[in-house]
């Protein structure tokens, strides 16, 4: 359930038992370089659209039971159907549906994930809820470090997305795919990627601008279907196909195995001297069904 109050915007979003916003908030500051959302003493601020319209949120929490949502940019209260979809906006982005108690028990008993599941309790998948966006992140971070992909990111943008100016800064929103659906890869140079990767954007914006690629049709398909449909698209291999149905389509059996972060995890918790195969991985997380995203999600938090 989630209520409103009075005529300042002050949404109430009832937690779920295992949240910890501390935790959360470490994972949402491990790179300084984040410009899509502020954390300032424990309340974190995002720009969102919907639709022609942009808002300016806060989320604060308290004592890990609720979250209070401020819209701070408005001059006259929101409708009942935006406020409704800055909560499913805030509900995806934190995965507060989903229920870890199972999550938990499987990682009780598990040798990989016992000590982080306890060490994190509270973590959550943190998503990415648009499409174009969770596809992007995914092809700029292709065979780059993080760092230098945060630096690519800021820079695209920067250059094409829009922004909120409130209190003298800048609340940056990450660009439109029918913005750059419109826009030639060359367009692109000023962003410090290959010319491949500008080739590899253009294309998958003008894919969802035509309607051939969307979020709703993709979360109407089986994992594997989904999967599929995306390595099919150029650009998109198995890694980030099962990056964007982890952390944006939110498929709980979405396990990118070729991951430098898991691969290193894995070798850190079992002291290993050489990176682990691709079968031992298998084995390893076959405990893990129906949650091969999160015991990730956990196994990366390590590295932090």
């Amino acid at each position: 359930m989630t209520w409103y109050e009075g005529q300042e915007d002050i949404i109430i979003i009832p937690l779920p038992n295992d949240f910890d916003i501390d935790i959360n908030l470490d994972y949402l500051t491990r790179e300084k370089n984040e410009l899509l959302y502020e954390i300032d003493n424990g309340n974190i601020r995002r720009a969102i659209a919907i639709g022609e319209d942009r808002f300016l949120i806060q989320i604060s929490v308290i004592d890990n039971k609720e979250m209070v949502v401020q819209i701070l940019n408005e001059t006259k209260p929101t409708e009942p159907w935006q406020q409704d979809t800055i909560v499913m906006y805030i509900r995806e982005w934190f995965d507060l549906d989903t229920d870890l108690t199972p999550f938990y028990e499987m990682a009780k008993a598990d040798p990989l994930l016992q000590k982080p599941a306890q060490d994190y309790v509270g973590l959550r998948i943190i998503g990415i809820h648009d499409l174009f966006e969770a596809l992007c992140w995914g092809v700029l971070g292709q065979q780059i470090n993080l760092a230098f992909a945060y630096s690519l990111k800021r820079q695209f943008v920067e250059q094409f997305g829009d922004f909120i100016e409130w209190n003298g800064k800048q609340y940056w929103m990450f660009p439109s795919h029918e913005k750059i659906a419109q826009l030639n890869p060359s367009d692109l140079e000023t962003v410090q990627m290959t010319a491949r990767k500008r080739e590899f954007i253009v294309g998958i914006a003008r894919l969802i601008a035509s309607g051939v690629l969307s979020k709703q049709n993709l979360l109407s398909l089986n994992f594997k279907d989904a999967e599929k449909k995306l390595i099919n698209i150029r650009g998109i291999g198995p890694w980030t196909a099962n990056y964007v149905l982890m952390r944006c389509l939110r498929f709980p059996t979405a396990f990118p195995i070729d991951d430098v972060g898991l691969i290193n995890s894995i070798k850190a918790l079992r002291n290993m001297d050489r990176k682990p195969t691709k079968e031992e991985i298998l084995k390893l997380a076959s405990p893990w069904k129906d949650w091969e995203a999160y015991a990730t999600f956990y196994l990366w938090r390590v590295l932090y």
